[in-house]
């Protein structure tokens, strides 16, 4: 059997029709569900990008980030807690499928997966970096490219960020003409190629292959079609990224303007991986071939009072993610599961559909058993880190917490699923519980401060 894993970034659960919604076209998602097990209490292990993608890759926690350090600092670097390399002591899946005789093969966009210090092309025999992302020192600014910012809404509590972001990436994105130049697209038209790639091995050889899109990952500039979709008549500069923070500084018109953005951009992202799911029936490789596809975590549009992906707002905007499985016999298709998935199950469970053991133990569960009536071993909460706050939930509550456990949120999740009334003071005992019993539990003692 062979293995596709397509990794989507910030793509919010709520907003995929087969998880409900139904203002934003996700026709490709929707019917990739109808042919999948689809999770319904999916989380990440860690957030976000790399914390998320190394436990992705090495089915060994991220959290709780002990013995982080800043790595190699230059302007386009991330100082959050988790952000860095995979451990060399730690063995990919892609390593452990490449001895196992599998052809191994990666392309991405995802920030910073291109550094070869961040080692995350470990194991892929061959692998395809497409750049120009966000802050990715790729091309050389010009007054001429500077001069868009006069377009674009900058404001809020990290504006000089959100400036320096879209400076940058006016520069990695200057002469796109059509929308096969835009990155959702130029992912996954790789993505296509490779799968012809994979149709011209020899018989006896499978492969693992890794489509990793950063799309719709802000900043959010769909072509024009997308936008339209989704929003008439916005007169103003554009809300193109969200200066991560309180959202009290954007208007309601021009936060509607910022969701009808990441719609476009989540619409956009789903036809090209359209094209590319057309591409394995195709070729025939979906008749053989397991496909996992994933997002690693949210973004937040004003609820709460938030926009972007602030760490002490960890509510299911953030949290919640997409995650089905396909299997190439029809096994589970249209069925759910309510297991709290998480991120780092994603490795044992391709070794666990291959028959293949893990050269040393991995602590995410082994998903495969599902389609085999079996049940993986019981997980009756979940907990997970964002820098310096620390996220847990089970069956009824749901809490996060600094890392020190001060400034506590507690939500009631029967009365309350969207999370809006914290009732941290009328429950401490439920607070405490969850703090000493899940989140301590897990990290292994203190967290680090």
């Amino acid at each position: 059997m062979n293995v596709v894993l397509v990794l989507i970034d910030s793509l919010r659960k709520d907003h995929v029709g087969a998880y409900g919604n139904d203002w934003i076209e996700t026709p490709s998602l929707d019917a990739l569900a109808k042919e999948s097990l689809r999770f319904t209490r999916a989380y990440p292990e860690a957030i976000p990008s790399i914390p998320a993608r190394r436990g992705v890759h090495t089915g060994i926690r991220s959290f709780p980030f002990r013995g982080w350090e800043l790595q190699n600092v230059t302007e386009d670097d991330v100082s959050l807690w988790g952000w860095e390399p995979i451990p060399e002591e730690q063995t990919t899946l892609a390593e452990v499928l490449l001895e196992e005789g599998y052809q191994t093969l990666f392309v991405t966009d995802t920030l910073h997966q291109f550094r070869a210090s961040y080692s995350f092309h470990r194991g892929f025999r061959v692998f395809e970096w497409v750049r120009g992302q966000e802050r990715d020192l790729y091309m050389p600014r010009s007054p001429a490219t500077d001069k868009r910012i006069e377009e674009t809404l900058i404001g809020g509590p990290n504006a000089s960020h959100a400036e320096e972001i879209m400076l940058q990436y006016f520069a990695n994105t200057q002469g796109r003409k059509t929308e096969e130049d835009w990155f959702a697209p130029r992912v996954f038209t790789k993505g296509t190629q490779l799968l012809d790639v994979a149709a011209n091995l020899p018989e006896d050889q499978p492969f693992f292959l890794v489509v990793d899109a950063y799309d719709p990952h802000e900043p959010w500039d769909p072509p024009e079609k997308y936008t339209k979709m989704y929003s008439d008549g916005y007169k103003g500069p554009e809300p193109f990224t969200s200066s991560s923070g309180p959202s009290d500084w954007l208007t309601e018109a021009q936060l509607e303007r910022m969701r009808a953005l990441y719609a476009g951009e989540v619409t956009m992202m789903d036809a090209w991986l359209g094209r590319f799911l057309d591409k394995m029936d195709e070729t025939g490789l979906s008749e053989d071939t397991m496909l996992i596809l994933l997002s690693d975590h949210g973004h937040a549009f004003g609820e709460h009072g938030v926009a972007g992906k602030v760490v002490s707002a960890l509510y299911p905007e953030l949290t919640d993610i997409a995650f089905m499985i396909r299997h190439p016999e029809g096994k589970m298709a249209g069925r759910t599961s309510d297991f709290f998935a998480q991120t780092h199950d994603v490795a044992p469970t391709a070794l666990g559909f291959l028959g293949v053991e893990p050269p040393g133990p991995m602590q995410g569960a082994d998903l495969s058993v599902l389609f085999d009536g079996g049940e993986p071993g019981p997980r009756p909460y979940l907990t997970a880190g964002y820098h310096d706050h620390a996220f847990a939930r089970d069956d009824r509550w749901a809490m996060f917490a600094k890392n020190d456990g001060s400034a506590a949120h507690l939500f009631d999740l029967e009365d309350d699923p969207r999370m809006h009334k914290n009732v941290a003071d009328a429950n401490p005992d439920v607070v405490k519980r969850m703090w000493n019993d899940y989140v301590l539990k897990d990290a292994g003692g203190p967290l680090p401060s």
